[in-house]
């Protein structure tokens, strides 16, 4: 599996809104960085657990423009949480067999990013601290 190929199974997934395949392209040793955290999430379970909710916390989720180079791509995106206007990017890094060992999120402005900490703590705070401690 490449990159791309990589690319176009998530996109069809976000696009279909249904995340039951996203193990298959996430290694199991995947690290999760989010832009409320400063100490990212180890492992697939992990990734899943916060890419599957955010999916449902976001309104009006759509991508604008995508670059790769390499193992990398970013993924540029807006969105609505809680009425409140967000822009953002989701860094990508694929290993060799096109399986995501990385997964960065950044989002802009502090409103919107305050809206999405919170709507996400709301749901799955709890268990993405879990990870940090296992």
């Amino acid at each position: 599996m490449t990159l791309d190929d990589t690319l176009d199974r998530w996109h069809d997934m976000v696009a279909r809104r249904d995340m039951s395949d996203l193990p298959q392209i996430i290694h199991a040793d995947a690290v999760f960085r989010s832009p409320v955290a400063h100490t990212p999430y180890p492992s697939r379970d992990a990734v899943v657990l916060a890419l599957s909710t955010v999916l449902t916390v976001f309104e009006d989720f759509r991508y604008h423009r995508q670059f790769r180079e390499g193992s990398d791509a970013v993924l540029e995106f807006s969105a609505t949480v809680d009425g409140r206007s967000l822009r953002g990017v989701d860094l990508i890094h694929v290993d060799d067999d096109g399986l995501i060992t990385e997964f960065e999120v950044m989002v802009r402005p502090l409103s919107g990013l305050q809206a999405l900490g919170a709507a996400m703590g709301q749901r799955i705070g709890a268990q993405l601290t879990g990870f940090k401690d296992a």
